[in-house]
Order: structure tokens, then C-alpha cells, then sequence
């Protein structure tokens, strides 16, 4: 059994400045930069025959490269205590209609469809009883975050999880089309 999901890498410098974020929060675990990414479609465990195929469906996804912004922080939360804390992807139609297609590639291939309405975000922590006040600090003090990169590619990524942070592998990449292309 392998665990996977598809998602976008960041550049190295965004990585960098996003985990350059991660002090002045007790009871926040940090995800490390190399760990940073957007998750496209979280997959979970299925055996290799499955893998092969879902590699298989997501080479036919066809989608023209394009610029996603990330913009502000927030958090997840569950009966009203936060337990996630992320920088924001904008929904725009480039990565709506890339989600889109992985999405029907992969149910194509097997997959139940997604049951969660997908909002794109780069998690940046998981939080445990975080103090509100210094919270609130944080949201406030980063509410005006904003960064653009190119996405040229998406990402089938594999997930150990292990006792310490996950370790993600690229497992293969998905060439976007060229831009004017």
C-alpha cells in the first residue's frame, strides 16, 4: 500500500519566505519548507496495482500553465478550536479547471469522487491549544501576506508518515502546457 495525494510545488524562495513564518506562535508544530505545497486532490492508501493506474489517468490531464497567487492566513478549526493554520491559494479559474480535471481523471481511474468542497491552501502548521491572543497576533500581522509563482507542473506525491513530519516523495510530475503554447 502506498499514500498519496497530487498537489503543486512551491518554488524554493516561496517555501523559504512562507517558512520564514513559523516563530512567535506557542503550540504551533511548523511544517518544514521542503514539506510546504498545495494539495490538489488528497488521494489516501491504495495498493500498487491502483497507484499505476491512478499514474496512468493523470497523464492525460491536459491544462495550460498559469500564475497562482497566494494571499493572507487563516485557520481551520473544529467545534471552535483552530487546529490548522494555512496561507490562502485564490480560487481562480486556472486552478479550479486544473483541480477539475485531476479530479475526473482520478474517478475515471477508481477513486471515489471528493467528498470535501476543495479550497486551496498551503498549510503552515498544526496548531494544539494555541494561546488566542497570540493567535490573533499572528492572523493580524500576516493578514497582508500576498506572493505569485508559476505553476508549470503538478505533482503525484507519495506520504510516509512515520514519528516525526511526514516525508513526501515526488512520486511523478505532470507537465502543464506552455503558456501561449
Amino acid at each position: 500500500m502506498i499514500r498519496l495525494f497530487v498537489g503543486i510545488e512551491l518554488p524554493e524562495e516561496l517555501r523559504d519566505r512562507l517558512a520564514a513564518l513559523g516563530e512567535g506562535l506557542p503550540g504551533a508544530r511548523w511544517v518544514p519548507a521542503h514539506n510546504l505545497h498545495l494539495t490538489l486532490r488528497f488521494i489516501g492508501e491504495v495498493d500498487e496495482a491502483l497507484a499505476e493506474d491512478l499514474h496512468q489517468a493523470l497523464e492525460s490531464v491536459r491544462a495550460p500553465a498559469f500564475t497562482q497567487a497566494l494571499g493572507g492566513v487563516g485557520t481551520f478549526a473544529a467545534r471552535g478550536r483552530p487546529h490548522t493554520l494555512w496561507v490562502g491559494a485564490e480560487r481562480e479559474p486556472p486552478l479550479v479547471h486544473l483541480r477539475d480535471k485531476i479530479e475526473s481523471a482520478l474517478v475515471r481511474a477508481g477513486l471515489d469522487p471528493e467528498g470535501r468542497k476543495f479550497a486551496p491552501h498551503v498549510t503552515l502548521a498544526k496548531l494544539a491549544d494555541p494561546k488566542p491572543d497570540r493567535l490573533h497576533h499572528f492572523l493580524a500581522a500576516h493578514s497582508l501576506l500576498r506572493a505569485e509563482f508559476e505553476v508549470e507542473r503538478f505533482v503525484l506525491f507519495s506520504s510516509l508518515l512515520g514519528g516525526g513530519d511526514p516525508v513526501y516523495r515526488a512520486e511523478a510530475d505532470y507537465a502543464l502546457e506552455s503558456i501561449g503554447a
